[in-house]
């Protein structure tokens, strides 16, 4: 962490002080040299840069007032004071999918801020621990540097039907291995990890619900990104290596991309000021639990990246002649009609956010989890129906090399015209656009992310279940119809409707 600066404000300056760290990266079976600097790599750091200079640029959207330190910090640093703060997270997050068309990668970190800070609080409520005393020095310390944090949560997981003390190898959930009077050594991996080699700090966190058998796999705790016995290993997307051509027209987003990578730890150190969870294993569902209700609201980013395939299927629409033919309109009509049931949903449940015991605000469970369960089936329609815009030549393109080349240029530039007045190279470059976000680099961060990111769709389902209080719709139901003679309905352990219409009673 030598190289990071005192207090970051731009995107340059975010870039600057992730050189000259100490990171052991695999990529390609080579260690990366210096990451910042890789064709591979740099645009995901491109994509989080972005994150700071809208600060910049739209203080109001994406910078907050901290009442932890006085500062104004950036947003994805803020603990969420009131539903606004959780309306503006989404609203900055869609910003940002419109900039960068891509994942930026700081959700993940804001979300395991804010719900630590509940958590923390309420362990110290029944343990007389100081997790939370520790927790707000750390975010003291991030919100001064302006740092970016990670947020590290799915562990490999092994045999799924076995808990994390039956797995064979206990190194499959992330676990403490020893510990002395400065603080604990952890072992185990983290898949799957988002923005993790462009952070500053990560936060480790377990990934499922523990029983007291697995308590040394109940830790919480902050690490720096380049601190000793950590390892990472990139993870492949497709078409990446266009990002090492020459040229930027084949890449289709040639300065935004998304970052995953599989990092494994061996006996990493965490000293104990910057633990938050030791042991304390019932505790475990709730810190997933409301880390994934606000990061499964947090996938309204994808309505971002929808408005730009939208507006790019739009714009091929235009380039190939055909705008207002009605089925290609009535097309674009689905799409945005789609994109935003979405943002509705995820700025609902921001909306119904309600004060938690610590003083952070915590958005509603139910929405959130109808949000994220529309991510996993919508954004594939968006994108099938771009490509139906688009066209087979999408995915049939000769390269740019083709293009610039003195004989073979001539001919493409001749028999790849669209609309009068349309340059071929931009009907090119918007083709590859669509190319990049429903099937190339950007398909990870529009389409797989979005069906397993903070929980697959099943994990939804559960959720919507244990809350939709069916014995209180029994009973609007048997009311109307004028059935009293029934057996009543069970009172049930769900409180949505307590949330909805903020009352103390919402059973019949």
């Amino acid at each position: 962490m030598a190289n990071v600066l005192k207090t970051i404000k731009s995107g340059d300056d975010y870039i600057e002080s992730l050189r000259n760290r100490n990171l052991k990266v695999y990529l390609f079976g080579e260690l990366v040299k210096e990451p910042v600097d890789h064709p591979i790599i740099r645009p995901s750091i491109n994509a989080v840069a972005e994150t700071y200079d809208l600060a910049m640029r739209e203080e109001a959207l994406a910078s907050a007032d901290s009442s932890i330190t006085g500062l104004k910090v950036n947003r994805f640093l803020h603990i969420a004071e009131s539903a606004e703060d959780l309306v503006l997270q989404n609203k900055m997050q869609r910003k940002l999918g419109q900039n960068t068309g891509t994942c930026f990668q700081r959700c993940v970190g804001m979300d395991a801020m804010n719900s630590l800070h509940s958590t923390t609080f309420e362990i110290d409520e029944k343990h007389g621990t100081d997790y939370h005393k520790r927790f707000l020095e750390f975010v003291k310390m991030v919100q001064h540097e302006n740092l970016v944090i990670g947020g590290a949560m799915t562990d490999p997981k092994g045999d799924r039907s076995k808990g994390p003390s039956e797995q064979d190898d206990p190194d499959l959930f992330t676990r403490i291995v020893d510990s002395d009077e400065k603080g604990v050594y952890v072992s185990g991996a983290k898949a799957h990890q988002t923005g993790c080699i462009n952070s500053h700090w990560i936060i480790l966190m377990p990934t499922i619900r523990l029983t007291e058998s697995d308590k040394d796999w109940a830790i919480v705790g902050a690490i720096p990104a380049d601190v000793e016995g950590l390892t990472y290993i990139y993870g492949r997307q497709s078409c990446d290596t266009r990002a090492m051509e020459e040229g930027d027209i084949d890449s289709g987003n040639a300065k935004f991309g998304g970052q995953e990578a599989l990092m494994i730890l061996d006996r990493v150190f965490i000293p104990w000021d910057k633990i938050f969870m030791n042991g304390e294993f019932e505790f475990a569902s709730m810190l997933v639990e409301r880390f994934t209700c606000y990061h499964r609201r947090s996938y309204v980013c994808k309505t971002g990246l929808g408005d730009v395939l939208i507006g790019a299927a739009a714009t091929i629409a235009d380039y190939n002649g055909v705008p207002k033919v009605s089925h290609i309109k009535d097309k674009i009509i689905e799409m945005t009609h789609l994109n935003e049931t979405i943002f509705a949903a995820g700025i609902a449940s921001s909306h119904q956010g309600q004060k938690m015991k610590s003083g952070v605000f915590l958005n509603d469970d139910m929405l959130a989890q109808v949000c994220k369960h529309n991510v996993t089936r919508f954004p594939y329609e968006i994108s099938r129906l771009a490509q139906d815009i688009a066209g087979g030549l999408m995915v049939t393109l000769p390269s740019e090399k083709d293009f610039r080349h003195p004989e073979a240029g001539p001919m493409l530039k001749k028999y790849l015209a669209g609309r009068k007045g349309v340059d071929v190279e931009n009907r090119m470059r918007i083709l590859r656009l669509i190319e990049n976000m429903t099937l190339g680099r950007n398909a990870v961060g529009y389409l797989t992310e979005s069906m397993h990111g903070a929980g697959s769709p099943q994990a939804q389902r559960i959720q919507i279940q244990r809350q939709m209080q069916v014995g209180y719709k029994k009973n609007l139901a048997k009311n109307l119809a004028g059935i009293t003679n029934d057996v009543e309905e069970p009172k049930e352990s769900s409180d949505y409707f307590k949330r909805v219409f903020k009352t103390k009673d919402s059973v019949l």
